[in-house]
């Protein structure tokens, strides 16, 4: 009787009329979540690494303020102000307050509504493209682990291995039932994906001298192997290193980037992962 309950109440769900804007209302809220992750998680690993040297070199550990991703509360960057509930409505808020703080009339950054609606607009796609079901689970949580992984890499040029990690195991999780790929392509994702940017950073060390990316970048091609299997690496790392390199040489040529400096690859990574899990059988069959 149960089982015949669940039923009745998931048959509305295989509709994609009502499936897709559910979804999309989902990645809104989700997409302001994301917000805080991108904003909190690498000043809570920071000062989770300076207490650790401190402790190391036998220093008084420093004085900071508790910072979590539920505590304390957000607050105006500007004036302090308390955000109240409902001035933190995904998007609606940001059009209501015109894009100002309600209290010191302060800019907003437009990134947060535009996280919120990539989220939203990702989620809806891959409700459409997959339906209801696993593989619409799966795809969710990866296209979210991204996101947050672009804009963290975006801002820091360091992806941190808290994502990084359960992007790996939970595409391994996944497709232990093949929800996208058998499991034996998945280990096989990984592993390639790994060694594989592994090797690039140590032949351009040996080579120049110099660190061309950082180790955040091999676990998270070695994550998106781990989701879509060794037979979509070709395809992320030909579009992360076009885009990566059309944009580098538009951001030297127009002047807003100097010779020399560093680009995070994190994010064009993150891209080609999601023309792959949407994509990835034309992208190849167009590659070969």
């Amino acid at each position: 009787m149960l089982t015949e309950a669940l039923a009745s109440l998931s048959l509305p769900m295989h509709d994609a009329a009502v499936l897709i804007p559910l979804i999309a209302v989902f990645g809104l809220c989700i997409g302001s979540f994301l917000n805080v992750v991108i904003a909190r998680l690498p000043k809570m690993l920071e000062a989770e690494w300076r207490c650790d040297c401190a402790a190391l070199l036998e220093l008084p550990a420093p004085e900071t303020k508790p910072l979590g991703l539920s505590h304390p509360p957000s607050a105006c960057p500007a004036c302090q102000a308390p955000i109240k509930p409902w001035q933190n409505i995904p998007l609606l808020s940001y059009l209501l307050l015109r894009g100002r703080c309600a209290q010191c009339k302060s800019p907003i950054s437009l990134r947060y509504p535009l996280v919120e609606l990539l989220t939203a607009a990702l989620s809806a796609y891959a409700a459409w493209h997959f339906g209801f079901g696993w593989a619409l689970a799966g795809a969710l949580l990866l296209l979210y682990l991204l996101i947050a992984l672009t804009f963290i890499d975006a801002d820091t040029q360091f992806l941190p291995d808290d994502l990084t990690l359960p992007l790996f195991g939970l595409g391994l999780l996944f497709n232990l039932f093949g929800v996208f790929v058998p499991l034996h392509e998945a280990v096989i994702g990984a592993l390639a994906g790994y060694l594989s940017l592994w090797s690039v950073y140590w032949l351009f060390k040996l080579t120049t001298g110099k660190e061309g990316m950082g180790y955040g970048d091999f676990k998270l091609l070695a994550g998106l192997g781990a989701w879509l299997g060794w037979k979509m690496l070709l395809a992320i790392i030909l579009i992360s290193s076009v885009v990566g390199a059309l944009v580098g040489i538009f951001l030297i040529v127009s002047g807003r980037q100097q010779r020399g400096v560093h680009i995070p690859f994190g994010p064009y990574l993150a891209l080609g992962g999601v023309l792959a899990l949407f994509y990835g059988a034309h992208i190849n069959q167009f590659i070969f």
